[in-house]
């Protein structure tokens, strides 16, 4: 096979990965309520359950670059696509706390160990390849998500399927898609380290804070859009889901043409254009009662994030104060913080004061982060 044929391939499976990795979290989400069923558990209990895929996730992250290193991304990345799906029909099968628990432990640690090494590949394949590819990657992370939800409803609602049997065809789905594309993942993970746990220092934190905030945002408008709109707008509650659909959708879109946008324009326009739509669409969303310029808040916010994350993991392909393999995981392990915290601390923050008040300290948070990202730029990385 020719060099341009290889990276071409080696492309395609990077983009398989972030594909598996969204199908197979899309697989989970349905199994919460079965779960829930099953162990015939209350909402506090479920929610320390889910805790502990965090926890699993945040213990592998920093220790996943020196796992890329050591044994490559092709080893880490098949193997933990491999133990995914079988963690997917386990957790279908268990039925008791004590098995329970350590699934998810693991099953987080994969998820996590798959999401910093796949982000690994995705920004050595990019430097290969010398243009900005790093959208069109998350993107297809968010097709994965909803084309394994889509597909999860249609098993289940339509032809009657147990969860077990759905999830044991999407296992198959993942299997099937890494057994083609395997071959072609990169055999190397980056430069070792006499560190074992990725810690961020120098532009690698400002980085991390950037991300952090980006998946805090978005961790925040999964959760508390539709509190939002039926509680503090007077929403009917069958309209609740239509601002986080909105967000996704914008998202979505300009990730998939965010590639070609960041070429046209520069990451720093991208970047510092998107925060400002995003903090118009929390404006929008606080002080606006029309039913029309809320759903366009959130398509704001959605188009202003989206390419915030890839840019800036395409940026530590470029910073010199830490290697690749090690200031991925140091990033994701900030980021995932943002995820796991967030929305909490919109919860507390909203029963303390109130959700227009959450949703200011949200805008407070896109503000900041904008300034960051000028600093960073700055800095010529």
């Amino acid at each position: 096979m020719n060099k341009k044929r290889l990276q071409l391939m080696q492309r395609h499976a990077t983009r398989a990965i972030f594909f598996i990795s969204g199908f197979g979290a899309a697989s989970w989400a349905p199994l919460v309520p079965v779960l829930k069923a099953k162990l015939a558990i209350a909402e506090d209990t479920l929610g320390l359950l889910i805790l502990c895929i965090g926890i699993g996730s945040l213990i592998a992250m920093p220790l996943a670059g020196n796992a890329a290193s050591k044994f490559g991304c092709k080893k880490v990345l098949t193997t933990a696509s491999i133990i995914f799906p079988i963690l997917l029909l386990l957790i279908c099968i268990f039925s008791t706390l004590e098995t329970i628990v350590p699934t998810l432990l693991i099953f987080g640690a994969v998820m996590g160990c798959m999401d910093v090494v796949m982000n690994i590949q995705a920004v050595m394949v990019e430097k290969m390849y010398g243009r900005q590819i790093m959208s069109g990657m998350h993107a297809l992370w968010s097709v994965g998500g909803f084309t394994g939800a889509g597909l999860f409803g249609i098993w289940v609602g339509l032809f009657n399927l147990t969860p077990f049997i759905s999830t044991l065809i999407a296992a198959a789905i993942m299997l099937a898609i890494l057994s083609y594309f395997a071959k072609f993942l990169l055999p190397y993970g980056g430069k070792s380290s006499s560190s074992i746990i990725a810690i961020p220092h120098g532009i690698v934190i400002f980085i991390g804070i950037i991300t952090c905030i980006a998946y805090l945002v978005e961790g925040a408008i999964m959760d508390w859009s539709g509190v939002f709109l039926t509680t503090a707008k007077n929403f009917d509650i069958s309209l609740a889901g239509i601002g986080f659909t909105m967000f996704s959708a914008a998202m979505l879109t300009m990730r998939l043409i965010g590639d070609r946008l960041v070429q046209a324009i520069g990451q720093k326009i991208v970047v510092i254009f998107g925060s400002v739509l995003s903090f118009i669409g929390f404006i929008l969303l606080i002080f606006s009662d029309v039913q029309t310029l809320l759903y366009l808040g959130f398509f704001l916010i959605g188009i202003g994030s989206a390419n915030i994350v890839p840019v800036f993991f395409s940026i530590i392909g470029r910073q010199k104060v830490m290697p690749v393999n090690m200031a991925v995981p140091a990033v994701s392990t900030i980021a995932y913080v943002g995820i796991l915290v967030g929305p909490a601390a919109i919860g507390f923050l909203a029963h303390q004061t109130s959700l227009y008040v959450a949703f200011g300290f949200l805008a407070t948070l896109v503000a900041a982060q904008l300034f960051i990202a000028n600093y960073i730029f700055r800095q010529n990385v």
